[in-house]
């Protein structure tokens, strides 16, 4: 077997292109297909850990980081209803000593933008827009999409990068609609300009109230802040659509309990879309990732809900994972996405467990917020902070010169 894989991607967003960069960097060839006309990221920002920027600077991509994104000084949460500072973690600097990189704060299509463009400075990648495909077969020699009427391709391996309504999910597992969390997140960005001074931030800020929370940062190298506000409630129409609609005061009703400080930061935003947030359950075992030729990644396998701010990192990850699956040549193909799977499913199942749990913390109403905010109190950054979680995995190892 040539030690240059055909890979066939399927999904163009952050997981796919993180793939793309990746598998091309080691040197096999890729097919990645679209199904949108032009590649394009909704969203608002995201948070990227010491784990996930570790990977970027590993694909060269590090002072391409540093160009577009944001490094806060510090995470700080309060109460949504009185404005108290319940706890704080230090960031800037504390990072970069305990886990070999920095935190970083960022618009989700300047990622999607920093991907693209080195995905586009790769000689051996195809990128096919307007592609939506269908698994047509999977044999023992390799794998066929079907790309239209009497149009197919073929190559050594799939990887689904199709997000939450993934298709080759449903061709590998078969069909297993996502959960619905009844949770909506109302999403925001605007210039730190347009606000009073009081308003603007350099800190990732969580405001923790009773069935809901806000979580402001900055990003787009700190000139613009990312609002995100998640409550308890159901939206009408296709889950599929991610943009619903909203505006403020739907959102201003919700939080009429909260503080001055909160209500003045959601009035200060002129404008706020709607997404119902689904996830699925902590993945159970590897055949949930790979089977045969075929590899699940990011949302595809473990879509997971915001309370760790790690879906976006999980898919690099697992995209970082899969090069260096598929570079033990020793292994046939199947076997090498066997590992991969084996490699990362317990790792994401107790990310997604995490991330619900932190949900039903984040929204504690009764004795349970009482008991939050004291241990927030008496234990700062050791509760905050998550190690085992920004060291990275055995295959995202720590520098030498940071250990654990």
């Amino acid at each position: 077997m040539s030690s240059q894989i055909d890979i066939l991607v399927a999904g163009g967003g952050i997981g796919g292109l993180a793939t793309a960069l990746a598998s091309a960097r080691a040197g096999h060839r890729v097919r990645l297909f679209e199904r949108a006309p032009v590649f394009s990221e909704v969203g608002a920002g995201i948070q990227i850990s010491p784990n996930v920027v570790r990977v970027l600077q590993s694909w060269g991509l590090g002072e391409a980081l540093q160009s577009v994104a944001a490094f806060p000084d510090r995470l700080q949460v309060r109460s949504a209803l009185s404005g108290r500072h319940l706890g704080q973690l230090t960031l800037a600097g504390r990072a970069e000593a305990l886990y070999g990189a920095p935190y970083a704060t960022i618009h989700r299509a300047d990622l999607h933008q920093l991907l693209l463009t080195a995905v586009q400075a790769q000689a051996d990648v195809s990128l096919q827009l307007n592609t939506p495909v269908a698994v047509a077969e999977v044999g023992p020699e390799g794998v066929s999409l079907k790309t239209g009427p009497q149009k197919y391709v073929e190559g050594d391996v799939l990887v689904g990068a199709d997000g939450l309504w993934s298709g080759v999910r449903q061709a590998l597992l078969g069909v297993q609609p996502p959960r619905v969390t009844g949770h909506l997140a109302f999403r925001a960005m605007l210039p730190q300009a347009r606000l009073p001074a009081a308003l603007r931030s350099s800190s990732v800020t969580a405001w923790l109230g009773p069935d809901l929370h806000v979580v402001a940062y900055p990003v787009r190298a700190g000139e613009w802040l990312n609002v995100v506000a998640i409550v308890h409630g159901e939206v009408q129409g296709d889950l599929s659509h991610w943009d619903h609609g909203s505006n403020a005061s739907q959102l201003l009703a919700v939080l009429a309990d909260c503080c001055s400080p909160l209500q003045d930061l959601v009035r200060a935003v002129p404008e706020w879309r709607l997404w119902a947030l689904c996830d699925r359950p902590p993945l159970s075992r590897p055949e949930e990732m790979a089977q045969g030729r075929i590899a699940l990644l990011g949302d595809a396998a473990h879509p997971m809900r915001p309370y760790l701010a790690q879906g976006a990192g999980m898919a690099l990850e697992d995209a970082h994972a899969l090069t260096l699956a598929l570079a033990q040549e020793a292994l046939d193909l199947p076997t090498r996405l066997r590992r991969y799977a084996l490699n990362r499913w317990q790792r994401c199942a107790r990310v997604q467990a995490r991330a619900e749990r932190n949900g039903r913390v984040f929204h504690a109403t009764g004795p349970l917020q009482w008991g939050r905010d004291a241990a927030m109190g008496l234990l700062g950054e050791g509760l905050l902070d998550v190690p085992w979680l920004y060291a990275g995995d055995p295959l995202n190892p720590l520098p030498a010169a940071h250990p654990q």
